[in-house]
């Protein structure tokens, strides 16, 4: 166990394996809720060590995040014989049309269970072996996707005795995006899931819907056994300066990507709608979107005429992001699933900024309105329309507000990371 000195008392510090297989420099919101876990644990006790993947392409990259890490915190980088580690001379790859990314992703579940980061499995092991040589570990925590990482963790627990803590950012067998080729592949996948939940000490899950669909299929799982800790905001990322602005243009920004059937598609045609019912609107909104963004989407900007009045950015760094979300007015996020827990939902609460949820009802949708934020149905632009000129309104009369500061406080990361930190504890040797 390594010393840590608080307040000039010196403190054993307990040690944690943390396997990530998403971590920065690589970006998207994917790597946020383990950085910021890594970030504060010490804090609480916890000295983490970082498992990851070495040089890779992907397709964001963020070498900002890295000054988050603190300089004891040891991070190891292995190397992995998955897809993306063979584009990694490209470092940052394209987005490519969404028809190609779902046909690559089918041939994807085809030939590799559970995911196609099953090439990381054999070096991450043989560097956990090398390691333990030299280091002692209380626990290890795992997240996953990819579920390559729960596989890591799980053949860790058999082979060394060390406690496992597996965190699911989002679902396994009953991810809405997960396809099947055969009835083998499903037995295969609920085979496994079943064999890792088996052998974790703890589960942690992202979202209640996905912790109440892992005790619905697997029925062995003890209540006390899962534990729910949301995604959440870093109080200190929101202390970015800011450019104050004048120009009395309502903003609409979506940070993010589209994949699978989210689209900016409906929220598009209902902007066009509008601006084409009320003329005079048009000088006074626009919508920014920050992140890759594909070419089917540039298209449908222009296919609606939209050209003056929607601005795509690409991928800015998290702290780029961040002061572009507080300098807009209303932040969108679209999804048609409720079974997923996009990161940047609740970044968006941390803003403090009006939320625009286009979604189903659900967990995502009651968390909106818990946030003071408006939804809709996610492809109704009758109903998207609706809710433009209403908070266009509310623009206008100075009356866009979003979360009270009891919401923003249960999102917290610090106090998030306590709550992990507990759990860590409690399974420890």
């Amino acid at each position: 166990n390594s010393v840590n000195s608080v307040g000039g008392r010196k403190r054993i510090m307990k040690k944690v394996l943390v396997i990530a297989y998403y971590f920065p420099p690589l970006g998207l919101s994917g790597v946020q809720r383990t950085l910021k876990f890594v970030k504060y644990l010490r804090e609480f006790g916890w000295q983490p060590t970082v498992l990851t993947v070495g040089e890779t392409g992907y397709y964001a990259k963020d070498t900002t995040l890295i000054s988050e890490i603190d300089p004891s915190i040891e991070v190891i980088r292995t190397n992995s014989k998955d897809v993306n580690s063979l584009l990694k001379g490209k470092s940052t790859v394209s987005l490519p049309r969404e028809s190609m990314r779902k046909i690559l992703s089918r041939i994807s579940d085809m030939f590799f269970i559970p995911d196609s980061k099953i090439g990381w499995k054999k070096a991450a092991l043989r560097t956990v072996e090398e390691l333990l040589q030299r280091e002692k570990f209380d626990a290890v925590f795992a997240t996953a996707p990819p579920q390559t990482a729960f596989l890591i963790a799980s053949e860790i627990k058999k082979k060394y005795g060390i406690p496992i803590v597996l965190d699911y950012r989002d679902l396994w067998v009953d991810y809405p995006f997960k396809t099947f080729p055969t009835p083998f592949h499903e037995f295969r996948h609920l085979q496994l899931e079943n064999n890792v939940l088996q052998s974790a000490d703890a589960i942690v899950t992202a979202s209640n819907n996905i912790r109440s669909t892992l005790m619905r299929r697997y029925t062995f799982l003890p209540d006390e056994k899962v534990t729910l800790i949301s995604q959440g905001f870093d109080e200190e990322d929101m202390k970015v300066e800011t450019t104050p602005r004048n120009d009395h243009i309502m903003r609409f920004t979506f940070s993010g990507l589209f994949y699978e059937d989210r689209t900016p598609e409906y929220f598009l045609e209902a902007l066009r709608n509008v601006l084409e019912r009320k003329p005079m609107f048009r000088e006074q909104i626009e919508a920014h979107f920050l992140g890759a963004f594909r070419p089917e989407h540039l298209g449908l900007i222009e296919r609606y005429g939209l050209k003056d009045r929607v601005h795509v950015h690409g991928y800015l760094n998290h702290k780029e992001c961040v002061k572009f979300l507080l300098e807009s007015d209303v932040l969108w996020v679209m999804m048609r699933d409720d079974k997923s827990t996009p990161g940047k939902i609740f970044e968006y609460i941390g803003t403090g900024k009006k939320i625009l949820g286009c979604l189903p009802n659900g967990t995502m949708r009651n968390i909106i309105h818990e946030a003071n934020g408006v939804c809709t149905e996610p492809d109704f632009v009758t109903e998207i329309e609706r809710a433009i000129e209403y908070l266009f309104g509310q623009f206008l009369r100075n009356e866009l507000t979003g979360a009270p500061p009891s919401v923003m406080n249960k999102y917290n990361r610090k106090f998030l990371t306590e709550k992990l930190a507990k759990i860590l504890t409690s399974v420890a040797k």
